[in-house]
């Protein structure tokens, strides 16, 4: 018997009312087959390409008034929370993403890690946690995937079994799937919130310090080259977000990203994105590629999402030749490690240089780096502000103004520690006070005790 004979068999609503008549809740297989019957007995029912367009409300109101009738129909007896369970997960198959939706709507989850149909957790407050969220099976899982990733024009099969995508409110989303993932197909979501993290949050969860921020600030207005550096999950992407909103509102930005994740809030902001090569392996964008593009669009400031590869040379020559300014993080636990890094990155393109003469350009191009680290207790904190003081020798001096030292933890595991000011007066002060920005006397002269 073919399956959608067997779904329309009035045989197997007969079993189904046999087994939850016979058990006092439905248990997870038998609520999954029963679901599929209901779902198939909803497309025949209802016009699935007409109904999508209407508002929220209605279309709960039209899928709740059929199930009505299908439970009806067939005599299953269901109580009030098994009908409303239907009627969430059916409509979360049908406009959003599935058994996840509910992970995708909760506002106190970060991060939500699917490893296979049968395995999902969550991140909230810095902390992993299992959930009993389930997928039915492979196929279930990867019509989700599938769902995120044509939205935003990506593909993810055999011949590219790995891709980066993003949900409508912004959040980042990573998959993997078979053969490379031996669990079955990976999925792992960054969260964004529907509202941005200010830096008053910042603030008052202590990430960093008022004088830090008046620093960070004053920076930013001034053109100052800004490198974040971190972890992952460290904050560095919310971090550049809130520097960018420090950026005059007459300026134009261009933003380049492989995955668009900044939210910017000026009234003159190009972004531009990646795209990777079609299964023909034919019109690949990189991000070398946007940005020597970017040159060409008259930018006051060039933000990069995150410098990974060979476009990291053409970002320096930019920052280097009329676009100062200009924002980017970058995946390193240090500051001079984010700068090895940029050594090894630029070493990747085409240009040749002596290994002198490219310190030499990462140390004109970059100004400050503020290093950022997830700790522990799973909180986010700004760990320093360094200034590139140029070349020493045959190495890039960087020079830290303000350090966070751990102390130790509390009772609760809660890290103790404070923040040190290790320099009364920045090496770029003289250039921020050019701009007409003032600096509080003795910037980082006092101890401020975290925990």
């Amino acid at each position: 018997m073919k399956l959608s004979e067997r779904l329309k068999s009035d045989a197997s609503w007969a079993d189904y009312r046999d087994k939850i008549q016979a058990r006092a809740t439905l248990d997870r297989p038998t609520y999954n087959r029963l679901k599929t019957q209901v779902h198939f007995r909803l497309v025949e029912q209802l016009d699935i390409a007409s109904i999508t367009e209407l508002p929220k409300e209605a279309l709960a109101g039209s899928i709740r008034s059929s199930l009505e009738q299908i439970t009806t129909a067939h005599n299953l007896p269901l109580n009030q929370k098994e009908r409303t369970d239907l009627i969430a997960d059916l409509m979360d198959e049908i406009l959003g993403l599935g058994p996840i939706e509910g992970l995708v709507q909760d506002e106190t989850v970060q991060d939500i890690l699917v490893n296979g149909h049968d395995q999902v957790f969550v991140e909230r407050r810095g902390i992993l946690e299992k959930t009993d969220v389930q997928f039915r099976d492979d196929d279930h899982l990867m019509q989700v995937i599938d769902r995120i990733v044509s939205a935003v024009g990506r593909r993810v099969d055999e011949s590219s079994p790995m891709v980066d995508a993003r949900l409508p409110d912004g959040s980042r989303v990573n998959v993997i799937i078979p053969p490379l993932a031996l669990v079955g197909p990976v999925v792992s979501i960054r969260k964004f919130g529907r509202n941005p993290v200010t830096i008053d949050q910042l603030l008052d969860s202590l990430a960093l310090t008022d004088e830090m921020n008046a620093f960070l600030e004053a920076a930013v207005r001034s053109k100052l080259n800004i490198l974040i550096s971190g972890g992952t999950g460290a904050g560095k992407t919310t971090l550049l977000n809130i520097l960018s909103g420090y950026i005059p509102l007459a300026e134009r930005i261009v933003t380049i990203e492989d995955s668009a994740e900044l939210r910017l809030n000026q009234p003159h902001v190009v972004g531009l994105e990646s795209r990777p090569p079609n299964i023909e392996g034919r019109g690949e964008v990189t991000l070398t590629d946007l940005v020597k593009n970017s040159l060409r669009m008259r930018p006051d400031r060039i933000i990069v999402g995150e410098a990974r590869g060979a476009e990291v040379m053409d970002m320096l020559q930019a920052m280097n030749t009329g676009h100062p300014g200009s924002m980017s993080t970058i995946h390193a636990n240090t500051p001079k490690d984010a700068l090895s890094r940029m050594e090894v990155m630029a070493g990747m393109g085409t240009a040749l240089f002596s290994e002198r003469a490219l310190r030499g350009l990462i140390a004109s191009a970059i100004h400050l780096i503020v290093q950022l680290a997830r700790l522990p207790d799973g909180s986010r904190r700004v760990m320093s502000i360094s200034e590139v003081h140029g070349m020493a020798d045959e190495s890039v001096a960087v020079v830290p103004l303000v350090s966070f030292v751990q102390e130790g933890v509390d009772d609760r595991g809660r890290v103790l520690g404070r923040f040190k000011g290790t320099r009364s007066e920045p090496l770029f002060g003289d250039h921020i006070r050019s701009h007409g920005l003032t600096l509080p006397e003795g910037l980082f002269s006092r101890s401020v005790q975290v925990g």
